[in-house]
């Protein structure tokens, strides 16, 4: 079993889970709080999880949403009060774990979620968090090894904090815990993985062993993503796309660019972040085409795209072999919807690392292009 001391502690390989008691105790929780979701509770993971972690017994939340709201972090607070925990283990996917930092954030600093955003210089206040632990059940957002966390406000606003303080002391990758997961999930999780890997690979900060990541992740999700969707007991590709979203999630300290700046505002609508990733994507490899030079060449090898087939038509081409939408009407996107989502994705922090500056009427053009 691999033991990768990059931004955390992480275990990784099948039967990592069997490492959670011993981690609890090294980091010398009592009562942790464990956030999860009801679909990973009825899936049985969460009693497997529960029994991994004897001879403690963690605090259960399984109200996480979709997308993790106010709502839910205010409940898990009162709870953290209530029965004193200590530390947070994070069980499922992106949200679960977005619920879990932001706990860990406020059960230590205080205040509100919105007092540590990005945008407004919060997150440079962010100093050492409550101790958590994180376990993805999902292979696509890296939020294991994640510096952000998002979270929707009671005002229906959408805040992410930043800041490398917020990663998990320690992260469980299991790919067990990814076999019952759905093709259709399999495959836009995993689209949201590749995509970190090429738009990190590309993104105008400068961290050659976060690129170097970057462009491992994306050979890696390119060749078995189709597999694990279409065979998805299949416990190589399960492997391989839990390391390629780790990987993923580890490139984020390169940052993003265009295609997340705009799956964040739609993704406030309720649409699939990795889904709205797989879409998107395309059409800001073309918008970037002529600012990102040989590296496009080099995303093209790693890609297995044929000699005669661009790399965005390789994703075009992807997204139908996994049975993922290729356009945002599909998802019931309209016209209307695009000026105001142009607007924020001008605005928003990872459209300042996209290779090629876009405004808000390059937004447009680009949303206009994918409905």
């Amino acid at each position: 079993m691999a033991l990768i001391q990059y931004l955390s502690r992480i275990h990784f390989d099948f039967g990592a889970i069997g490492e959670l008691a011993t981690e609890v105790g090294r980091l010398g929780l009592q009562r942790p709080l464990l956030v999860t979701d009801a679909g990973i509770a009825a899936a049985g993971i969460l009693e497997r999880v529960l029994d991994a972690a004897k001879p403690y017994a963690p605090v259960v939340y399984d109200g996480t949403s979709e997308n993790p709201n106010e709502a839910s972090l205010d409940a898990c607070l009162e709870i953290w009060k209530a029965e004193g925990c200590d530390g947070v283990i994070a069980l499922g996917g992106g949200s679960p774990i977005d619920l879990s930092k932001a706990i860990a954030l406020l059960a230590s600093h205080g205040g509100t979620f919105a007092d540590y955003g990005v945008k407004t210089g919060g997150s440079e206040r962010i100093g050492k968090v409550a101790p958590q632990i994180a376990i993805p059940t999902a292979a696509g957002t890296g939020a294991e090894v994640g510096r952000a966390c998002v979270m929707t406000l009671n005002d229906g606003r959408k805040t992410v904090a930043v800041n490398l303080n917020m990663v998990a002391d320690v992260v469980l990758c299991d790919p067990e815990l990814t076999l019952s997961l759905p093709p259709r999930m399999t495959a836009a999780t995993g689209v949201d993985a590749l995509g970190h890997g090429i738009e990190a690979s590309v993104s105008t900060y400068v961290n050659p062993p976060a690129g170097a990541i970057a462009r491992d992740c994306v050979s890696r999700a390119a060749r078995w993503l189709p597999v694990a969707v279409h065979d998805g007991n299949n416990g190589e590709a399960r492997w391989q796309m839990m390391m390629a979203a780790l990987e993923g999630g580890m490139a984020l300290q390169k940052s993003l660019g265009a295609a997340h700046a705009m799956a964040n505002p739609l993704g406030e609508a309720g649409y699939h972040h990795g889904t709205l990733v797989g879409i998107l994507l395309p059409h800001v490899v073309r918008f970037n085409t002529e600012a990102v030079g040989d590296a496009l060449e080099d995303l093209h090898r790693l890609s297995g795209a044929g000699a005669h087939q661009t790399l965005d038509r390789w994703i075009d081409s992807l997204l139908s072999e996994i049975g993922l939408p290729a356009t945002l009407g599909a998802l019931g996107v309209t016209a209307e919807d695009l000026p105001a989502l142009a607007d924020k994705a001008a605005a928003d922090h990872l459209s300042a690392t996209n290779p090629r500056p876009a405004d808000a009427e390059d937004y447009l053009a680009l949303l206009k292009g994918a409905l």
